[in-house]
């Protein structure tokens, strides 16, 4: 692949779905002068989360359709057609709900930068972790996936986390389709095996701020881990 510019464009996409009382509290902590844009996601939310996140300064899309993959897809488009600013050289996937920190954000895009990677991995397991703010169940279900893509693919995953920088091009060349929880592993599968340089780096995590979608329900726990493992097997 071409090197970046010396000054790439950064876009960060925010998938964020009944978070009004925290996406302006993500927005604040983005470290100024590295992004160009913010792009927020409001994916089918019922509260103020749209307008939370316009009153704190960010482009705000609407994607009526349930679904984290949606909501990135929805993103991922807005940034390819780039109505308002150039192509990002570099798009961010980060969190709505508080549970990432962006201030880490200079670490994960340092190897995109110095060109030693294609994508770069905010990595949970080797960073620092607030008591609470992963559940057993997302530690076995990481340990098991990453194991298996290991397994597989050779890669030394430690994560499937959701705070994550790629180069755009790389991004559009793996082809993206997932719609709901199989969305982080897709790419780190596609990655793989289109042999793009990974890169994980450690990232602080904290409990976030109301209940998980995901891991805050039985419902939530048994359809992200199914859909995970699926994709796994889908791809092998």
């Amino acid at each position: 692949m071409s090197q970046l510019p010396a000054s790439p464009r950064v876009s960060v996409i925010i998938p964020a779905h009944n978070e009004a009382d925290a996406i302006g509290l993500v927005l604040a902590e983005i470290p100024a002068g590295l992004v160009q844009e913010v792009v927020v996601v409001d994916n089918n939310s019922t509260d103020n989360t749209s307008a939370a996140a316009a009153a704190a300064g960010a482009t705000v899309l609407r994607e009526p359709r349930p679904g984290y993959g949606y909501a990135c897809l929805a993103g991922m488009a807005h940034c390819y057609a780039a109505p308002i600013v150039p192509v990002p050289d570099i798009i961010v996937f980060l969190d709505g709900d508080h549970s990432d920190y962006p201030a880490d954000l200079p670490d994960l895009l340092a190897p995109l930068l110095r060109g030693e990677a294609d994508l770069v991995i905010g990595s949970r397991a080797l960073g620092q972790r607030e008591s609470g703010a992963l559940l057993p169940q997302q530690v076995f279900g990481n340990w098991l996936a990453t194991r298996l893509l290991r397994l597989r693919y050779g890669g030394q995953f430690t994560d499937l986390g959701p705070f994550r920088a790629v180069r755009t091009t790389a991004l559009q060349q793996l082809g993206m389709a997932d719609k709901t929880y199989g969305w982080t592993v897709e790419m780190q599968i596609k990655a793989a095996r289109q042999g793009l340089r990974i890169v994980e780096v450690p990232v602080r995590y904290r409990r976030r701020i109301g209940t998980s979608k995901v891991s805050g329900t039985i419902r939530g726990t048994l359809g992200a881990g199914y859909k995970i493992l699926w994709t796994i097997y889908r791809y092998w």
